[in-house]
């Protein structure tokens, strides 16, 4: 029964609710269309998903799989190496001992030898030195009579030559000088030299002889004459030529350089033809003269 007070709906208003409830209707139907294809959609996604994932899962597997053995192997081939290592070690070590042992053989050995010859060595140096010393004994007592000798030989020419200098002569030279020792033949020049008091310069003078020097001075033979025993000398001295004339065997030939004091003193000990021998005396010390 309807209520009389309810006014009556129109007839629009119903169509339009009609229409808004169909389309919420289809709205919703159209959602769960959309909604059941999206979950078809995802089902599928997450099956293609989940077989790529097993699929990458299972390459991992196989690849870890791989790597393991391959590490297996490395580390396998490591423990060989370490165990080859350790034998060539153990092998080394034992070379070198036995190496060591007979390098230190051989040193010992070659230690021994040395020591061998070192003794031969010292052993025969001590025969040497005992020979020698018994030679150089022997030489020391003939270097005591050769000293004795020579001694007595010094002694003796001490003696000689003291008497052939007494022998000797100081005679007035050709300037009124009186002359040094005058020597007449080898062995009184000899004395003269032994006692040092001059410089002694011999000569052997011929005619035909370009002058010749003699410390300071130039001697030239003008002549000789062996039948009267002279001869004369031309004298070249300071500049200054001097000439001695017809001057004997032994005479003292007198002269002054201005370099000295005491005279220069020739002497002729041999006269021959054209020729002369002697020697020439002149002072030690030169002294200018004032």
């Amino acid at each position: 029964m309807e209520d009389s007070n309810t006014p009556p709906i129109p007839a629009n208003s119903q169509n339009r609710k009609i229409t808004i409830l169909i389309v919420a209707v289809v709205a919703l139907i159209a959602a769960s269309v959309f909604s059941f294809v999206r979950i078809g959609d995802l089902k599928d996604e997450i099956a293609a998903a989940r077989g790529e994932a097993e699929m990458r899962f299972a390459t991992l597997q196989k690849a870890a799989s791989a790597e393991s053995f391959a590490a297996a192997e490395r580390l396998e081939t490591l423990r060989e190496e370490l165990e080859a290592a350790r034998r060539q070690a153990t092998v080394a070590v034992g070379q070198a001992k036995t190496e060591a042992q007979k390098h230190a053989t051989r040193l010992a050995q070659q230690l021994a030898e040395e020591q061998r010859k070192q003794q031969e060595m010292l052993t025969s140096e001590i025969s040497l030195v005992k020979d020698a010393s018994s030679t150089t004994s022997e030489k020391l007592d003939n270097v005591t009579s050769e000293v004795s000798a020579v001694k007595t030989e010094v002694a003796s020419t001490k003696s000689e030559l003291d008497r052939t200098v007494a022998d000797l002569k100081r005679v007035t030279g050709d300037m009124g000088v009186m002359s040094g020792l005058i020597a007449t033949n080898g062995k009184e020049l000899e004395a003269l030299r032994a006692l040092g008091e001059r410089n002694y310069y011999e000569f052997d003078l011929t005619k035909k002889s370009p002058a010749i020097r003699f410390a300071n001075v130039n001697l030239k033979l003008k002549k000789a004459d062996a039948k009267r025993n002279r001869f004369t000398l031309e004298i070249l001295a300071d500049d200054r030529k001097v000439e001695k004339k017809d001057k004997t065997l032994n005479e003292p030939v007198q002269f002054y350089t201005s370099g000295a004091r005491q005279p220069y003193e020739l002497v002729v000990n041999q006269i021959h033809k054209d020729r002369v021998v002697g020697y020439l005396a002149t002072p030690k010390v030169q002294t200018a003269s004032n």
